[in-house]
């Protein structure tokens, strides 16, 4: 059975998918339906979900300077634990990426897609006893939308006009311009349902999610007991759920093959002949619209000049980086965040290559002398030091020296990301392109890390979030890559796979193209055997 058959087999198991979707998607990949009968069958409703143990899972990008507060998720560890404990509005399928309703039962929208009405879920509680209400799901959306909690969504939620309580079971969403993208939006991993809307205390960590906080050590281990009150059976196997935040690769790897932790991230491609050799571990890689970057602020010297900015990226050899760093895994970038996982892709972008000349050209007219400064560590992205060293040797080929300052791993979301002028990074990717241009290259967006604006941008990005036509949609889409790859701070070689490693004990892991370890999931959708 193909790892997405299996997959699928797993959420039939868990009443999450339909057994007629499963066995379209079959006939799709040409399984014949009596044998994709026989699979789901034997191989995996036989064995279903299993109740009970303790679930360990070892992890890169987790700091001391973390907080349980979702407005201030950055990296994959807040993330990913937020997910154990929390519960947004809707999330999105890893079968087809479409939104499906969680705590939101069910939304419609008026003609225009301005205004949206979302049925909350009734008889939802949360981890302090107090049921979930529509006022709980307006205060949370209303302290997204204040500037003040600078939360990692507040692009996001700036098309919003307005958000009350409609009735007793229903809030009001109501939008500057239409918007068909909008239940994707709430599936934003920061918009975690609070009391009071996390007003109260946002770092508690309470929420209406499978398991209660027990442990929050931030750069150092995250615990979580199930909550039994807790309101969804098909996720939250284990009993108890463990993060051990395992910056360093190599321990990492030696804490899976020892039996220490269950599942790993962020596998880098180099090592995974070495797992593949231990009998008790499986590789889970998944490609979807991760990526790795090196960005820019465009207001802050050298970088205000655009010549500079494509000097720096016509020396980058992105065909090197996917060999030599991702190993295959993954593919080419072209200086735009979007690739072939999203709908509407702009797909007849020419490709740009690493030319040397004309890097000498732009860095010529830039009128730029010295060094310019990198500053990088592996917490960026496995492989971000190494990847430095290679766009180091690909400007020297073109006369541009790169001086490179590695950074230590913990602190580095929060003193070098978003804050130095010029760094490695990754992002997860977003469920659509509006969503991931809205939450990083709109003018004002908290995590516009290039610093990057253009007005002609932003209204663009306005005209396509309200075009109902597909096609005058990916028109309007091609327009903003362009303006991205050839104006802005954004230096994208790859798109990365996201590589986890699991073991045998553990079955039931998703691939799911919204993110690493199964888009943050993982703790609650797999279960030991």
């Amino acid at each position: 059975m193909s790892d997405e058959l299996k997959d699928l087999g797993m959420l039939v198991a868990r009443g999450q998918v339909s057994r007629r979707d499963f066995l379209g998607r079959a006939a799709a990949l040409g399984v014949a339906a009596p044998l994709a009968t026989s699979l789901l069958s034997s191989t995996v409703l036989a064995a279903g979900p299993k109740k009970g143990g303790h679930l360990k899972l070892g992890m890169n990008g987790g700091t001391s300077a973390d907080s349980l507060d979702p407005a201030t998720f950055a990296s994959s560890i807040p993330f990913t634990f937020g997910r154990v404990w929390g519960e947004t509005l809707t999330e999105t399928s890893p079968v087809d990426g479409k939104p499906v309703p969680v705590l939101a039962e069910s939304w419609e929208a008026s003609e225009d897609a301005k205004s949206w009405r979302f049925k909350i879920r009734k008889g939802v509680t949360f981890h302090n006893g107090k049921e979930m209400t529509a006022d709980d799901v307006v205060a949370t959306l209303l302290r997204h939308s204040d500037e003040n909690a600078k939360s990692g969504a507040l692009g996001v939620m700036k098309t919003i006009q307005g958000i009350k309580k409609d009735g007793d079971d229903g809030v009001l969403v109501t939008l500057d311009s239409g918007n068909a993208d909008l239940p994707y939006m709430l599936s934003d991993y920061h918009l975690i349902i609070q009391p009071n809307g996390g007003n109260d205390d946002p770092a508690a960590g309470i929420a209406t999610g499978p398991y209660k906080v027990s442990v929050n050590e931030p750069g150092v281990r995250y615990a979580a007991e199930r909550y039994e009150g807790h309101w969804r059976p098909e996720v939250g196997h284990a009993d108890s759920v463990e993060i051990l935040v395992i910056n360093d690769l190599t321990a990492r790897m030696a804490a899976l093959t020892s039996g220490q932790v269950h599942m790993i991230n962020r596998v880098d491609p180099k090592t995974i002949g070495l797992l593949k050799r231990a009998p008790t571990v499986s590789i889970a890689n998944t490609a979807g619209r991760g990526h790795y970057v090196f960005i820019m602020h465009t207001d802050k010297e050298p970088f205000t000049n655009v010549d500079l900015r494509l000097a720096l990226k016509y020396a980058m050899n992105r065909e090197q980086m996917v060999e030599q760093i991702l190993r295959g895994y993954g593919t080419v970038g072209n200086d735009f965040p979007i690739n072939g996982a999203y709908a509407n892709f702009p797909d007849d972008i020419p490709q740009r290559t690493f030319d040397p000349d004309k890097a000498k050209f732009h860095f010529k007219k830039s009128g730029h002398d010295g060094a310019v400064l990198l500053r990088t560590s592996n917490a960026a992205f496995n492989g971000a030091e190494d990847a430095a060293v290679l766009f180091q040797q690909s400007c020297a080929q073109a006369g541009i020296e790169i001086e490179i300052k590695r950074e230590p791993a913990d602190g580095y979301w929060s003193n070098v990301w978003n804050v130095q002028p010029f760094c490695t990074s990754y992002w997860g990717g977003r469920p659509t392109q509006d969503q991931m241009y809205s939450v990083a290259y709109q003018t004002g967006a908290d995590w516009n890390d290039t610093k990057w604006s253009r007005p002609a941008f932003d209204e663009l990005l306005v005209a396509a979030r309200a075009e109902l036509d597909d096609a005058r949609r990916k028109e309007l889409y091609r327009e903003m890559a362009l303006m991205v790859r050839d104006d802005g701070g954004l230096i994208l070689p790859m798109f990365n796979d996201f590589i986890a490693a699991v073991s045998n004990k553990v079955d039931g892991y998703v691939h799911d193209a919204g993110g690493e370890m199964s888009n943050g999931f993982a703790a609650i959708r797999a279960w030991l055997v």
